[in-house]
């Protein structure tokens, strides 16, 4: 028996390329999946955040936060949200940064250690960023998290009981803790069977070609049972 590849990924759900990474690696992982001999793997998400300092009630748009946070001028900041919106719409996504609420994400990333707990983190990541980028939800807000968490499978009064307690945000420090331990500065950040580190929204093809690589090593080196 061969054991699975576990991919540990470092995403905010306010990075627009972590999105884009997340969605570029499941069409890497699908186009694997049709080889005779397909990749086993274990996706789990892990916390990062990129703006901890960031206010649940923003005022401002999206514009407006990357030209304060990285010291350019509002056109600089714009031609940036242009460019990852059309890298965004190759990999099949619609941004809607005219939509988007920029907040503080330490609630939804306690959320997703909740959804983790309850066998539904994959659906949970799709949710909240789907809702983020291309909804304009406001993911600061406990009632709305809850409704989502909803969406998602999860029971709503179990969630928002999470998000009340703070009970996950050990786990949510625990992440980013690693996190620093590895080096990681930036994200989307991939960790592959805790070895291999992937850096940025690689395409597709990048991530089923490291899939298919450390599952020929996994076969010449199986687990044993």
């Amino acid at each position: 028996m061969t054991d699975a590849i576990k991919i540990d990924v470092w995403s905010d759900i306010a990075c627009p390329w972590c999105y884009i990474g997340k969605r570029n690696l499941q069409s890497g992982l699908e186009a694997a999946s049709a080889d005779p001999d397909a990749p086993q793997v274990e996706v789990v998400f892990h916390s990062f955040e990129l703006s901890p300092d960031t206010p649940v009630d923003f005022d401002g748009g999206e514009a407006d936060y990357l030209s304060h946070h990285k010291g350019i001028s509002p056109d600089q900041a714009q031609q940036m949200l242009d460019r990852v919106t059309g890298v965004a719409a190759d990999a099949g996504l619609e941004y809607r940064f005219d939509l988007l609420k920029h907040t503080n994400t330490v609630k939804a990333h306690e959320l997703l250690h909740f959804a983790k707990e309850q066998g539904r983190q994959p659906e949970m990541t799709e949710r909240l960023m789907a809702a983020y980028f291309t909804e304009g939800r406001h993911l600061g807000q406990e009632d709305e998290l809850v409704a989502l968490a909803a969406d998602a499978g999860l029971d709503a009064d179990a969630a928002r009981e999470a998000l009340r307690s703070e009970r996950f945000l050990p786990a949510v420090r625990a992440d980013q803790a690693q996190a620093a331990a590895y080096g990681i500065s930036g994200v989307p950040f991939f960790v592959i069977d805790g070895k291999y580190g992937v850096s940025g929204a690689q395409p597709a093809d990048a991530f089923a070609q490291i899939v298919r690589q450390v599952w020929a090593e996994h076969r010449e080196s199986p687990a044993t049972v």
